[in-house]
C-alpha cells in the first residue's frame, strides 16, 4: 500500500521538515498543497528553477515521490477563466519538470459541502481543453469529489462527456459518504474508469454536521472503503489530507502523521 500525506495538514512547516518526516515515517511520497506561507506550489522556493534538481534529487535519496500537486483553481468559474489557465498552465510545467503525474484542479464552490450550482456543460468544455495541455506534458488534471461532485454518479456523468485521457477522478473518500450517503463500492464502481489518486480523513457526525477526527477515529469505514479499492484493483496512494491548515484546532501534524502511518498498515 502507498501512502502520502498533503502538506495541507503541516502548514508551519519547512519543505525539509516536511521530507525528513515523510522519510522517517515510512511513508511513500508527500502530496503538495502549499509549504508555509506559499499556498501556490509553482511559488514554492524548492520548487524554483535554481533550487529544482537538488529538491528532486532528495526525494530520490529519500525514496519519495510526489504523487499529486493540489491547486486551487475553479474551472467551472468563467469569468475568471484566462487567470485560472495561467496558474493551471504554471501547475502543468512544473509537474513536468517534477515528473508528478497528476494535478488537481476544482470544478465547484471551494468549500467540501455540495453547495451552489455549476454549468456542468461549460466546466465539460474548459476540462476538455485543459486536458489536452495537460496530456501533452505527460500529466493528468484530476477532478475531485468535492463540492456538487461528491455525487459520484454525476462525476461520472460529467466525466464521460469529457471523455479525455488528460482528464482523471480524484476520490475524496469523505465527501461522497458524509454528504451523499454512497457505501463505498456504489462510489468506486461510478468513478473507477477514471480514478487515479484518494484522499483519506475521517470525521465524526454531530448534531450541526461533523468535526473532523484522526483516521479511524471517526465513523466513516475506513477499512471497507480501502478494502473496496483493493478489491478493485486500485493500486495508486492513499494519501491523508489533514486540513490543518484550514482548521489550526486540529492535532498537530507530528501525531496524525505518525498515527496515520501505523492505522493504514492494519489495514
Amino acid at each position: 500500500m502507498k501512502i502520502s500525506f498533503s502538506t495541507l495538514g503541516c502548514p508551519r512547516w519547512s519543505w525539509q521538515e516536511i521530507v525528513a518526516t515523510a522519510c522517517d515515517l515510512g511513508y511513500g511520497g508527500v502530496e503538495v498543497r502549499g509549504v508555509g506561507k506559499d499556498i501556490s506550489v509553482p511559488s514554492v522556493p524548492a520548487f524554483s528553477d535554481e533550487n529544482l534538481e537538488r529538491t528532486k534529487a532528495e526525494l530520490a535519496r529519500m525514496g519519495l515521490s510526489i504523487p499529486c500537486l493540489d491547486s486551487d483553481c475553479c474551472i467551472h468559474l468563467r469569468d475568471a477563466q484566462k487567470a485560472t489557465d495561467e496558474e493551471i498552465r504554471a501547475y502543468i510545467r512544473l509537474a513536468q519538470k517534477l515528473g508528478v503525474p497528476y494535478v488537481r484542479v476544482m470544478a465547484t464552490a471551494p468549500v467540501p459541502q455540495p453547495v451552489g450550482t455549476v454549468d456542468e456543460a461549460y466546466v465539460r468544455d474548459h476540462a476538455l481543453a485543459l486536458g489536452h495541455e495537460a496530456m501533452a506534458c505527460g500529466v493528468k488534471l484530476l477532478i475531485e469529489t468535492h463540492g456538487v461532485w461528491s455525487d459520484s454518479e454525476r462525476l461520472a456523468r460529467l466525466m464521460s462527456t469529457i471523455g479525455c485521457e488528460g482528464v482523471g477522478v480524484l476520490w475524496d473518500v469523505h465527501h461522497p459518504y458524509r454528504f451523499m450517503h454512497e457505501r463505498p463500492s456504489v462510489t468506486l464502481a461510478n468513478l473507477r474508469p477514471w480514478l487515479c489518486h484518494t484522499h483519506v480523513k475521517d470525521s465524526v457526525a454531530t448534531e450541526d454536521g461533523y468535526r473532523y477526527a484522526m483516521p479511524g477515529f471517526g465513523d466513516l469505514p475506513l477499512e471497507e472503503i480501502v478494502g473496496t479499492l483493493k478489491d478493485g484493483g486500485y493500486e495508486g496512494f492513499y494519501s491523508l489530507e489533514w486540513v490543518k491548515r484550514w482548521d489550526m484546532t486540529l492535532e498537530e501534524p507530528g501525531i496524525v502523521f505518525a498515527h496515520y502511518a501505523n492505522y493504514m498498515r492494519t489495514l
